[in-house]
């Protein structure tokens, strides 16, 4: 019983440690309000800008052991244009494929056990967003600019083992 009771205690401190082990991944949108064709909504805003964050979030799993990624998104511009619609009650986000391609400033930094590995900014965008090929199907919100935060996060932090 002694031998079972000490496994299971084993058993939990590994698991606490292998959770203390996980990258972090910290996610801050600065000054939205020079941000460009976000929804009028604050609700459908934040949910927007919410999806996106658990977006880098769930990136972060491919992170190493011991890593962390800090992103501050300094200037946002989703794929196509918002057209106002009391229809629906929502506003609607119309694509043409021209000039209305997805764009993103970023500051980033990479800590690996509080050392700094990795730090810059990037300017993400996608101006062949509607002829890219996508992992994502054509009902997934967001689908081009996660793509496109996908291609930058393979390339330049770390590659991407999950899909």
């Amino acid at each position: 019983m002694a031998t079972f009771t000490k496994k299971v205690a084993l058993a939990g401190l590994l698991a606490l440690a292998a959770g203390g082990a996980s990258a972090a991944v910290e996610v801050a949108w600065v000054h939205l309000e020079n941000f460009h064709d976000l929804p009028f909504a604050a609700s459908e805003r934040d949910e927007m800008l919410g999806q996106l964050t658990d977006h880098f979030r769930k990136l972060g799993e491919n992170l190493a052991p011991g890593q962390d990624l800090r992103i501050e998104v300094t200037d946002f511009d989703p794929a196509g244009h918002l057209v106002p619609s009391a229809r629906f009650g929502r506003d609607l986000r119309v694509m043409s494929g021209r000039a209305d391609w997805p764009r993103m400033d970023l500051r980033y930094t990479l800590v690996q056990d509080g050392q700094v590995i990795k730090s810059g900014e990037a300017h993400l965008q996608d101006m062949n967003y509607q002829q890219t090929f996508s992992h994502y199907f054509d009902s997934e919100p967001l689908r081009y600019e996660k793509q496109m935060i996908d291609d930058w996060f393979g390339k330049t932090i770390a590659p991407l083992h999950k899909r």
